[in-house]
């Protein structure tokens, strides 16, 4: 008998055996079920959405595979956010459309079924994406609102700060300037005007609806705008008084002046650098227009407020000279000062950063030596106003003080010496009288540069400025007071009484006082000029494999005037 014969024959005739044969089929009839039923469930997967970019209420279509036939208990959820029933349109295993609700929000798309969650895709909302705004250009300019002065008076004087009032003066001051009518006599047509100058402390506050600036030299009434990255403001009126006299500023001058340097190294094969520190000329109330026109070789840094920056290597041909040079064309004035010297008042606040700077002792300016106070006393005693000690001081200076007609490049002596020996060059006189002005209470500020002849030539020389609170920058020339050998365009008889205020056009300045530039590189040979055109610590700095090397610095020339 066959297996098959027997099971049936037992089927017949033994129950227990009908009923394990019945749960059996049970048992495999389940099982093949759920493993069938598993095996057909799959994760949904996203390959698409359509927009991607959409506003609400916009129909949004979902393609992919294994959503299901049909929602059932399946979802959509995008930013973390399920979609409610009443939004779906359409459900296919392989597509779904909703309706996008009111309160969408950027985010991920997903679709939750029973097998889990699919693949994410990203949809933006439309409206929260930002868009680019071309700007109107009349829109970033600077625009001026108001003009006020501390007092609140309606008028402004030269040195007191004004606040400036509108919109669009940038949160940081960079290279945007404020510029005022300029004193011009003799001007052209078109307007002059003059910038505050940081090397003044002109400019105390500065941000995007607000500037506090103070009122240039030689500014006048008239007008006021500001000048940014952006464009220039529409001018806006500004009234100044001069309660202690005014100045005048004619007979503009305009030179081509070069200034260069010659540099032969004397050993061959060397890796050392050599850095030049060449002095710009100075922009300033008299000397109002400054440009380079040309500058070789290519400088390292040509925008420093100070110096134009040369860096070369000295790995060059055994005594081939090379030549760095740089052309400016400058614009200067004659200067005619008409001060009311009772007038004059004292410094209201000595804390501004104008009268701490030009009232304390710097380099080469001893102004609390001993010897310097002591004379000071002297020459001063209790005389309070300070037009008066600055004239006491300068014509004790001339009349008891013989100046050289050459200056001594290489002096060892120091200024002071002028005090005891009663004999220096327009260095001494200009660091002296500096010195006894800052130790009588007047701001001073010593200037280097050159003077021009009637033959064009030029010689390094040194003078003085005066601050003088409402009225401004007095300049003095104590040397040419004291008959220093020189011949201006100009005849001048009384030369002792026209250089204590007034001054020729013919004085350019490379330097407002001491500037001490700090080397940037260790183990660096430096060189110092003594007594140039320019009152600076560096003029050259040679650094890495040690070598020799010559540099002749030759005397500014004039190569043109107009």
């Amino acid at each position: 008998m066959n297996p098959l014969s027997s099971y049936k024959r037992l089927l017949k005739t033994k129950p227990i055996i009908r009923f394990v044969s019945f749960l059996t089929c049970v048992a495999i009839a389940v099982f093949v079920s759920f493993f069938v039923g598993k095996k057909n469930t799959k994760k949904p997967i996203i390959t698409s959405i359509n927009p991607p970019i959409a506003s609400p209420e916009d129909i949004l279509t979902i393609t992919g595979s294994n959503f299901g036939a049909s929602k059932e208990n399946s979802y959509v959820s995008i930013a973390n956010s399920r979609i409610t029933n009443s939004k779906y349109m359409y459900w296919t295993d392989t597509e779904i459309k909703i309706q996008l609700p009111s309160n969408v929000q950027d985010g991920l798309v997903t679709v939750i079924t029973q097998a889990g969650v699919s693949t994410p895709a990203f949809f933006a909302n439309k409206s929260s994406i930002p868009t680019t705004v071309r700007q109107d250009p009349k829109a970033t300019i600077p625009i001026i609102h108001a003009v006020t002065t501390e007092n609140g008076s309606e008028t402004a004087n030269i040195g007191q700060t004004i606040t400036i009032s509108g919109m669009n003066f940038n949160t940081a001051r960079g290279t945007s300037k404020v510029y005022f009518s300029a004193n011009r006599d003799g001007a052209s047509e078109t307007p002059e005007y003059i910038t505050a100058l940081s090397s003044n402390y002109d400019y105390e506050y500065w941000s995007d609806d607000e500037i506090k600036v103070r009122v240039p030299d030689s500014a006048v009434s008239g007008s006021l705008y500001i000048e940014t990255e952006r464009g220039k403001s529409e001018p806006f009126p500004i009234y100044i008084s001069f309660p202690a006299g005014n100045k005048t500023f004619s007979a503009p001058r305009t030179y081509v002046l070069q200034t260069s340097v010659n540099i032969k190294p004397e050993t061959e094969h060397t890796d050392a650098l050599i850095t030049l520190y060449m002095p710009r000329p100075q922009e300033s109330a008299f000397q109002p227009e400054v440009e380079a026109s040309s500058i070789t070789p290519a400088p390292l840094i040509q925008d420093d407020i100070f110096n134009i920056i040369f860096q070369d290597s000295l790995d060059k041909s055994l005594n081939q000279s090379t030549t760095y040079s740089a052309t400016h064309i400058v614009k200067n004035y004659t200067i005619t000062s008409n001060i009311i010297s009772g007038k004059v008042p004292n410094y209201s606040d000595k804390t501004k950063m104008l009268y701490k700077s030009y009232l304390s002792p710097d380099e080469g300016i001893p102004s609390l030596s001993p010897k310097v106070l002591e004379l000071k006393d002297q020459i001063i005693g209790k005389t309070k106003n300070n037009y008066e000690k600055a004239k006491l001081i300068y014509n004790y200076m001339i009349k008891n003080f013989t100046v050289t007609n050459i200056p001594d490049a290489e002096a060892a002596a120091s200024p002071e010496d002028l005090i005891s020996t009663g004999t220096g060059d327009a260095y001494c006189f200009a660091v002296i009288f500096t010195a006894l002005c800052r130790a009588a209470g007047i701001p001073a500020v010593p200037l280097g540069g050159v003077l021009i002849d009637t033959q064009y030539t030029t010689k390094n020389h040194w003078w003085t400025e005066l601050y003088f609170e409402k009225y401004g920058w007095f300049p003095v020339d104590v040397a040419l007071g004291a008959g220093l050998a020189y011949t201006p365009f100009s005849e001048i008889i009384d030369k002792q009484d026209y250089y204590f205020g007034n001054m020729d056009n013919q004085h350019i300045s490379f330097c407002r006082g001491w500037n001490q530039i700090k080397s940037p590189f260790i183990n660096s040979r430096t060189v110092k000029r003594s007594r140039s055109y320019a009152l600076q610590s560096i003029w050259e700095e040679a650094r890495g494999t040690e070598s020799n090397y010559s540099s002749l610095w030759n005397a500014p020339a004039i190569i043109g005037i107009y």
